[in-house]
């Protein structure tokens, strides 16, 4: 397959503008939320010695001002209850921080993870990875090397998954070598792309991106990372619209959050809002015990009993199937619906 020759350098400056200009103090975001004189919220801000704060300015410009409940800045703001130690809550949830070799999970059969980057655009104060060691796992060519060589020595592999941090965090041309090095692997059928980055900063997906991605002979998906409707406005949605004409497939995962989406209507918006952005309902994921996000937990049954009613508020295909990570499971894990004896 041809690699790209040509580049849309002004909309390619302008997403690396916004990500080397997004917030990563607290007090800042508050000041411009008009939120600084909150007897509670600045309170976390010591909560970024454990994990960094990055917030993009086109993710806060959706944010309400004076709103201290606002469902996306709950979901991005330092919080004093991360300094919690939560029982059962641990830095690697999900088992994962042994690969096979550096940046490469090869967690189910057919299908296997490159964490091409290990920054994101946003942290999200929920992250599973927020503890993972991406030092011992650095999204470079040497590493990606590695990781192309064990994936051509693996035949039952037809599905790969850019995850991170952020995939979309490397440049089109780097993506773009990365896209010709899995064509030229026969048994490959299918590329996967986890991404929150054109969620926060919707101008990551560009025309070069785009034909990148229709000149592929893999099927291209693209997982989005969206929470709340809140999250989809106009520029989110175009963005959405360029993937689609590229022939990119649009599915949706989502974490139920405490205080942000756990109730069926809110959860309903959100399902009708992605769909008319063209975004499939994928998963909706129970929250990954990592350590630090606690207070952002809903338990199992109060999460069967969400998504039961949530089945009486649309159709079935805007139902995202409720789902957890176990790790060492060979498959996500679906919650069975029927509530149990307390």
């Amino acid at each position: 397959m041809a690699h790209i020759i040509t580049q849309n350098t002004a909309h390619r400056e302008d997403w690396l503008h916004q990500l080397a200009d997004v917030i990563t103090d607290p007090d800042e975001l508050l000041q411009l939320l008009s939120l600084n004189t909150h007897p509670e919220l600045p309170q976390g801000r010591d909560a970024r010695r454990l994990f960094a704060l990055r917030v993009p300015r086109a993710f806060a410009a959706r944010m309400q001002p004076g709103d201290a409940n606002d469902p996306l800045l709950r979901q991005v703001l330092t919080a004093s209850a991360e300094f919690i130690d939560a029982p059962g809550f641990t830095t690697d949830p999900l088992d994962e921080q042994r690969s096979v070799v550096p940046g490469l999970l090869h967690k189910y059969r057919n299908r296997a993870l490159l964490l091409v980057k290990g920054g994101c655009a946003v942290n999200c104060r929920y992250c599973f990875r927020r503890h993972f060691p991406y030092q011992e796992n650095q999204g470079n060519k040497a590493n990606w090397l590695q990781a192309l060589e064990y994936i051509r020595q693996q035949p039952e592999l037809d599905e790969i998954i850019f995850s991170g941090g952020d995939p979309l965090m490397a440049k089109d041309n780097e993506l773009d070598w990365l896209i010709g090095e899995l064509e030229a692997i026969p048994h490959l059928k299918r590329l996967r792309i986890h991404t929150r980055l054109p969620v926060v900063i919707p101008a990551r997906i560009t025309a070069t991106l785009c034909q990148r991605f229709s000149a592929s002979r893999l099927q291209v998906l693209m997982v989005t990372h969206i929470n709340h409707a809140n999250e989809i406005d106009p520029p989110l949605r175009a963005s959405m619209a360029q993937l689609r004409s590229a022939g990119v497939t649009l599915l949706n995962q989502s974490v139920l959050l405490r205080g942000i989406n756990d109730d069926a209507d809110t959860l309903a918006t959100l399902s009708n809002a992605l769909f008319d952005a063209g975004i499939l309902p994928y998963y909706l994921h129970v929250l990954d015990k990592v350590q630090g996000a606690a207070h952002f937990m809903v338990s199992d049954d109060e999460a069967r009993a969400i998504v039961k009613s949530l089945l009486s508020k649309v159709s079935g295909y805007l139902v995202p199937r409720l789902t957890r990570e176990v790790g060492g499971e060979p498959s996500k894990t679906p919650l069975d619906l029927r509530l149990t004896q307390s």
